[in-house]
């Protein structure tokens, strides 16, 4: 087990901004795979995290289990598996660093853009509701989750302008992400990642991770529709900016 102090201070930030985005405030957990990379390896903080996020899951599913969009998932989830299975398979070749700058980038471009559009006149549904771009932004989805558990933005970039409910937005998200990271077990078991050290620092953080879940249940549901959208939106920019800085960090 990890027993570094400064870990467990960012681990904990960490673990709470992923029970948040699993209860509903999208985006925001794709800042805590950097910040556990301040302390140790990317490799390591993935393995660390994986767990919690099944468990995380199991709640937020079960939260949100009567409300999700059954196109949403057919679309994008045949792409999400094949960009899993190339994120394994790139594994080695793919720098981390590079694949979350470039994700802080579209991210900020995206959030930018729709929040143009949501004080213009409200939320259009864009020309990428085609059915073939879901699937493409799927593959991106699963690509990046394996790579990075980063895979929030590129199914937000599809799945938000179709303007959903809130709640089948969270339901759909999480349903989404469930399936892909029982997905992904399979892949780190194959990169020797599920070590007695990593799992038991996962299991020491599980109380947190399901306490922070629950509250981001439950501020979810007594938000409005508009303003939901609005703080993921502000949150996605937020979220960008800090992955940029993170790629820039790494890159020197």
């Amino acid at each position: 087990m990890v027993t570094d102090p400064t870990f467990y201070a960012l681990a904990i930030v960490a673990v709470v901004l992923m029970g948040l985005a699993k209860g509903g405030f999208s985006g925001v957990g794709a800042v805590s795979m950097p910040l556990l990379a301040l302390t140790i390896s990317p490799v390591k903080a993935a393995a660390i995290l994986l767990p919690i996020l099944i468990v995380q899951d199991v709640v937020s599913v079960w939260s949100f289990r009567r409300t999700w969009d059954r196109h949403v998932l057919a679309v994008m989830l045949p792409g999400a598996v094949v960009g899993i299975v190339l994120g394994y398979l790139l594994a080695a070749q793919v720098s981390a660093v590079a694949v979350l700058g470039a994700l802080g980038a579209i991210s900020i471009i995206f959030a930018g853009q729709r929040l143009w559009v949501l004080f213009a006149g409200g939320v259009r549904a864009a020309p990428t509701s085609r059915w073939i771009v879901g699937v493409a932004f799927g593959g991106l989805a699963g690509f990046t989750s394996q790579i990075a558990h980063a895979g929030g933005p590129p199914f937000q970039m599809w799945v938000l302008p179709r303007n959903l409910p809130p709640a089948a937005f969270v339901g759909t998200s999480a349903i989404f992400f469930a399936t892909i990271n029982w997905i992904k077990v399979p892949a780190y078991m194959a990169l020797g990642q599920f070590t007695s050290e990593n799992l038991l620092t996962a299991a020491v953080l599980l109380p947190v991770a399901i306490a922070s879940t629950f509250a981001g249940v439950w501020l979810v549901r007594r938000l409005q529709a508009e303003r939901f959208y609005l703080v993921v939106y502000v949150l996605m920019i937020l979220v960008g900016l800090r992955l940029v800085w993170e790629a820039t960090q790494g890159l020197r």
